[in-house]
């Protein structure tokens, strides 16, 4: 072995704790993964944890618990003795109270509710259009499967009194026959009762529908005049006659309301079975036993705390008492003066739905020969006991419902406290049963209470007040919100149940095993004794199993056979009888207690609903509650699927689901964002206004948070959720408001962020531009009104916006290229040309005027005399107009007149002016908003000098033709684009050749003077300027004005036009207006220097002073504004210069058209470019403010002015001066000392200008051919894209 392998081993079994040193930092990371997956396993255990006060929707539970037991082994197999004779028995009567069970769910979920819903969701006066009769035809089936409903119930009654008539028939000591001597099958009687019961309580629906009535006549109408022509109609008139036999079987077994009569009227007698049913007095003892029992049960419960559903059971054993009548004639006046007098405890039953059933209506109608035992008051009183009972129960309804909420209230908590372990097991078993039974008697004694109220005001007429029904809502919340209690505890119920069903099981055995001893003990033999113990024993053997209905049936007809002779005890029989009352209660409680909280009455009262919700939104107070509501609203839908006169049952639920959700809209959501966006407006604006005093401590504010913390609420497949309903209301008002009022943006921010921080509401930002308009001001509606608008708006030259002169807003409108790009987008690119068409409309009107001004001839005759004077006074001048006879020209011109608002002849003259140049500055706009618009568009082109043919492409890959024609009009659309981008249209140079001719034409040689008629305008602008700027401070902003460059840029077009820069310049007008202004202002100096000791006289020198530099800075201002204007006219070219360039252009683009549109660019781009050549030529300065320097004489008027140098024309009068008389002079003597322009070498602007095209197009050439240098090409790209962008016409561009 070697050494380096012994190291390795020894080095292996080294322990340096390294292993528990992992295994401990994997310890640590697992626990704080374990301890980080708790809390978070506690954070959705709380999120999902319910609380007392919240609501639950039993649709969003995904998995519902049932505990209701369903019996699996048929009668014959649960009634199993040696003692068969009571085998049988107990076999029939059994199958007949499960027959009647059965009879009873169907009638409660198909037929009540086809029959009730019958014509709800049809439009009101429809019937004259043949709905009536389509409706009644969807009905028949379901009518004639109610007419064999019926007549199984007859069947089934006649049946179980024969049964009954049989056992109960005197005859004793038979081995065929069961001694029921002392045994009184009460079950059955009560179910006999029962089924009784639906026979009256289907008299009651069909006979209480008067739609249902009226359409029957309606369809029976239209069955008539078919039979009279059957072959109109498709038919024979044989195979109409089973039809119209059938329709006879209906109204006979139906419509006539004798469904109940029918059944107690009928042969219960049967010969050919020895059925002697109504002579058997056995019988009609038996029945008169039972049925003074069940009163003696049934009548005193009604109405108490502990009342479950004794009321219903008192309908049915009001029509077993009128079976006993009609069967044995017998005349118990005592009897019948009980059930009389039943009304004292409740006048009126509820059936089903909103049907009220009476019983003395009942008693009246079904034994009119009884009412003869009555006496007049009894009679009497009985029609103001419902009125009376009415009142009483409204009045005593605040204090009931008190009552009810503390009892509600403690069983509450006593359902949250008791499933605690704080006993023995047999305790808390014994508790949580009286708990569960005080939950169901509570939810009973609710529904009663609010059922009677409302249907009992339904039937008398009689409008519920908003106190009222407030109260009868607080009812239905208390009823759903115990039954969210049960539903809550759900599964604790589920646990205990078992076990309290078993504990309860036990004790029965215990009480039927102290029986079945004494049974035994006794060693005589007899018959009764052997019945008696077989009953014990299958009342055992029922018990052994599961709490089925079919066992309690056994259990409960088995006893009744079980307490003679004796065997139970009087205290163990009723301890007996209340166990397995309390068996049955908690074996079936989901059931009974879906059926105590059932509120599908609520459709039938859903006119209460707007008004709950609108006292909800007054008070403001636990507004959660409005779930319970919605809850109870829910339990409405269930019966609306059963209804059978429409098509689709979905359509009823819809238009009911509808309705709610609009009155809750109306009456809460809708009242809450107005009281939210109030609330938000006052909050906002209580600074600048004098609202009213909104301390809460002094002045009670209504809390609207609540209303935003409820939970969304599902209702029938969609959610109500307030918060988001008033989020959505409160965007669209803000976006909608600030869309017609701009200038309050701000103010819906702030209340975006007060509803966010007070609320908690999250709004969306409308993201509409903050005080600007998009396209609130459409191109269209400039361009169709250009007139209005060049006299409304004012230009400003460096921003290229317009800006609104006045408005009756708190804000000015304003316009750049922003709106107008995104009018050209919105209406396509050849709206610039149209609206370049209107704008040379205008200007030909206007033009039109500006020639007729001119031509007046007080105003050509001063402006003859002015330049006279100037022309022959120019050396005393210095150069320079006079601003003493520009002055005078302004003042003296109101001699002339003034209009009713104050204005000259000359102002008149600026304005128009001013309009011409808006008109001009619009067009400008106009072409920028273009090219903002093409370059937006064209930025997806990754390369325009080099674009691919998608049709030649398409073409190469053979695709379908359909495809290469949609590529042939993408190429046309790219190539379109391309070229108004790197080409554009000038405007301003179209302009000016169209109106150029005209001007210089000699036939408007009046127009050759306007040159002189600037100075005095620019004084008058000056003026006005001031004035309007001045207001701006003022509370009256009247006429107030920041900028106004449309003056400028009219008058620099119309200099254009007629050709008179030179002339203009030759003015020296601003440098004679600097040396005045700076002449007064020495002046002001040396007179304040000598009144220092004055404090007044240096008052005014210092406000003489500050008024003289703001005029020498708008004169300042205009100057600049009027330099920067003519650049867009290309005023460094004279009109002979213009001409020649444009034939050298002509020339050119005959040899090489390409070489034409390469210069195109270069051409328009010198002009831009002759500011920063300037800079660069030695002895030459940027434009500078005019100086007071002396200018250059003026040229002879004769003759014309000639080009200026480039150098000079750009810059002000005073740039190139010199001490030795001014630089224009020195630079002209030296062109001629060097023997003119042929021998100096000088050129022409235009070529020029042409010969720097060529070599920069050969330079661009000769370097990109050689192989494609990478940088060449980027710099031919990027000046290509800076051409596109700066437009086609440099000079011409913003």
């Amino acid at each position: 072995m070697s050494r380096s392998t012994v190291l390795d081993q020894e080095f292996g079994q080294f322990d340096d704790d390294s292993l528990r040193i992992v295994a401990e930092a994997q310890l640590r990371n697992y626990g704080s993964f374990m301890e980080e997956y708790a809390s978070q396993l506690r954070d959705i255990e709380d999120a999902l944890d319910d609380r007392v006060a919240e609501t639950w929707d039993f649709t969003l539970d995904p998995i519902a618990l049932q505990c209701i037991p369903y019996e699996q082994t048929s009668l014959l197999s649960l009634i199993c003795t040696d003692n068969k004779v009571f085998n049988k028995v107990i076999t029939v009567l059994s199958a007949l109270c499960c027959e009647i069970n059965t009879l009873k769910y169907e009638a409660e979920t198909k037929f009540y509710p086809a029959v009730l819903f019958y014509g709800e969701g049809v439009k009101a006066g429809s019937d004259s259009d043949g709905d009536a009769q389509i409706l009644m035809g969807r009905m028949i089936s379901t009518l004639q499967e109610l007419y064999c409903f019926v007549t199984r119930c007859y069947d089934v009654a006649k049946n179980t009194v024969q049964q009954l008539s049989a056992l109960h028939c005197g005859v004793k000591n038979s081995s065929s026959m069961l001694d029921v001597t002392q045994v009184h099958f009460l079950p059955m009687f009560e179910h006999l009762a029962e089924l009784l019961k639906i026979l009256i309580t289907l008299d009651e629906v069909i006979g209480g529908h008067t739609i249902l009535k009226e359409h029957w006549t309606l369809y029976k109408r239209m069955l008539k005049s078919v039979h009279h022509n059957p072959t109109k109609f498709g038919f024979t008139e044989e195979s109409l006659k089973p039809f119209e036999r059938l329709i006879l079987q209906l109204e006979m077994a139906l419509f006539e309301g004798n469904i109940f009569s029918n059944c107690v009227d009928g042969r219960f007698d049967d010969m050919s079975r020895g059925a002697h049913v109504s002579k058997n007095s056995t019988l009609a003892e038996e029945m008169a036993h039972v049925i003074k029992t069940l009163f003696s049960f049934i009548e005193p419960m009604i109405g108490e705390p502990t009342e479950t559903d004794q009321r219903f059971k008192f309908v049915g054993l009001c029509g077993l008492y009128v079976l006993y009548i009609r069967l044995y004639q017998t005349s118990d006046k005592k009897l019948f003066r009980q059930f009389w007098d039943s009304f004292r405890r409740v006048p009126g039953i509820q059936l089903t739905g909103n049907v009220m059933w009476f019983p003395n209506q009942f008693l009246t109608k079904m034994l009119p020969k009884m009412m003869n035992t009555l006496d007049r008051k009894a009679k009497l009183i009985v029609s103001s006991a419902k009125t009376q009972w009415l009142n009483t129960r409204t009045v005593n309804l605040l204090k009931d419902a008190q009552t009810m909420k503390a009892r509600a209230n403690v069983w509450m908590i006593q359902m949250e406290s008791h499933f605690q372990s704080s006993g023995t097991v047999l305790e808390n078993l014994d508790k949580r049963c009286l708990l569960f039974r005080q939950g169901l008697f509570i939810a009973r004694s609710i529904n009663h209470m609010v059922t009677s109220i409302m249907n009992m005001h339904m039937y008398e007429n009689r409008a519920m007040t908003k106190s009222l029904v407030i109260q009868l809502c607080g009812l239905i919340e208390l009823l759903k919100a115990v039954q969210m209690t049960f539903h809550r505890r759900t599964m604790l119920i589920a646990q205990s149940v078992n076990h309290i069903a078993q504990r309860l099981s036990f004790l029965a055995l215990v009480s039927l095993g102290a029986a079945k001893k004494r049974i035994v003990s006794d060693k005589r033999y007899s018959d009764k004794r052997l019945d008696v113990l077989s009953a014990i024993v299958l009342a055992e053997t029922a018990l052994n199993g599961p709490n089925t209905k079919e066992r309690k049936l056994i259990i409960d007809l088995a006893l009744c056979m079980a307490t003679r002779m004796r065997s139970f005890k009087e205290d163990e029989l009723s301890q007996l009888s209340a166990i397995l009352k309390r068996l049955s209660d908690i074996s079936c409680l989901q059931e009974v207690l879906r059926s105590a909280c059932d509120t599908s009455f609520l459709y039938w009262h859903r006119v209460i609903f707007p008004t709950y919700v609108a006292n909800l939104f007054e008070n403001a107070v636990d507004v959660y509650k409005i779930k319970y509501m919605f809850s109870a609203l829910q339990d409405c839908f269930l019966p609306l699927m059963s209804t059978r006169h429409v098509d689709d049952h979905t359509e009823l639920l819809d238009k009911f689901n509808e309705e709610i959700c609009a009155d809750f809209h109306q009456s809460l959501v809708e009242p809450l964002c107005t009281a939210i966006e109030t609330e938000l407006r006052l909050d906002i604006h209580h600074h600048e206004y004098q609202l009213d005093n909104r301390n809460p401590f002094s002045v009670g504010l209504k809390d609207l948070t609540v209303f935003l913390k409820i939970k969304p609420i599902k209702f029938y497949g969609r959610f109500l959720d307030i918060k988001a309903a008033v989020e959505r209301y409160l965007d669209t008002t803000f976006y909608n408001l600030t869309t017609v009022a701009l200038h309050d943006w701000k103010k819906y921010s702030e209340m975006r962020h007060v509803a966010t921080q007070k609320y908690g509401l999250q709004l969306t930002e409308s993201h509409l531009p903050s005080q600007t308009l998009e396209q609130g001001l459409d191109v269209l509606e400039i361009m169709r009104n250009i007139q209005v608008f060049v006299s409304k708006y004012s230009y400003n030259l460096n921003n290229q916006i317009f800006v609104e002169r006045t408005s009756n807003n708190k804000h000015l409108n304003t316009i750049n290229i922003r709106h107008v790009a995104n009018s050209i987008r919105t209406h396509g690119t050849g709206i610039m040309n149209t609206t370049v068409n209107f704008t040379f409309q205008f200007l030909k009107q206007k033009f039109f005027i500006f020639s007729q001004f001119l031509f007046d001839e007080h105003i050509k005759s001063k402006l003859i005399k002015d330049w006279r004077f100037f022309r022959e006074n120019h050396a005393e001048t210095d150069q320079k107009y006079p601003y003493d006879r520009a002055d005078k020209f302004n003042k003296g011109i109101r001699k002339l007149g003034v209009s009713a608002d104050g204005l000259s002849y000359l102002d008149r003259f600026r304005m128009l002016i001013t309009e011409i140049g808006n008109a001009m500055g619009y067009i400008r706009m106009i072409r920028s908003g273009g090219l903002h618009c093409c370059s937006s568009a064209i930025r997806f082109i990754p390369d325009l000098d080099d674009i691919i043919s998608f049709e030649e492409c398409c073409r190469d890959e053979s695709l379908p033709s359909e495809t290469e024609s949609s590529a042939r009009t993408l190429d046309r659309v790219v190539e379109s684009m391309v070229k108004n981008f790197s080409e554009g249209t000038e405007y301003f140079k179209m302009l000016v050749n169209v109106f150029a001719p005209e001007f210089r034409d000699q036939k408007h040689i009046h127009l050759k003077n306007f040159f002189m008629i600037i100075p005095p305008l620019t004084v008058n602008f000056v003026e006005n300027s001031i004035s309007c700027k001045e207001k701006m401070n003022k509370k009256n902003k009247q006429d107030a004005l920041f900028t106004d460059d449309g003056f400028a840029m009219g008058v620099a077009y119309i200099l254009k036009l007629l050709d008179q820069y030179n002339e203009f310049d030759s003015l020296h007008w601003f440098q004679s207006v600097l040396t005045r202004y700076k002449g007064d202002k020495e002046a002001a100096r040396k007179q304040a220097a000598r009144g220092s000791s004055d404090e007044k006289l240096s008052q005014t020198m210092s406000l003489t002073t500050k008024r003289l530099d703001t005029y020498q800075q708008e004169f300042n201002l205009l100057y600049y504004s009027l330099r920067s204007a003519r650049i867009f006219f290309r005023a460094d070219q004279t009109a002979e210069e213009e001409k020649d360039e444009t034939k050298a252009k002509a020339e050119e683009g005959a040899s090489d058209t390409g070489a034409t549109q390469g210069a195109t660019g270069a051409t328009q781009g010198a002009t831009a470019a002759v500011a920063s050549v300037q800079s660069e030529v030695p002895g030459v300065a940027p434009p500078p403010p005019p100086s007071d320097g002396p200018p250059p004489p003026p040229p002879p008027p004769s003759a014309p002015a000639p080009p200026p140098p480039p150098a000079t024309q750009s810059a002000p009068p005073a740039a190139a001066a010199s001490e030795d008389g001014g630089g224009r002079n020195s630079l002209l003597a030296a062109i001629r000392n060097a023997g003119g322009a042929g021998k100096a070498g000088l050129k022409k602007s235009s070529e020029r200008k042409v010969q720097q095209k060529k070599k920069k197009k050969e330079t661009s050439s000769g370097s990109g051919g050689g192989g494609g240098d990478l940088m060449s090409d980027l710099a031919s790209m990027l000046t290509m894209r800076r051409r596109g962008i700066a437009g086609s016409g440099g000079a011409g561009n913003s």
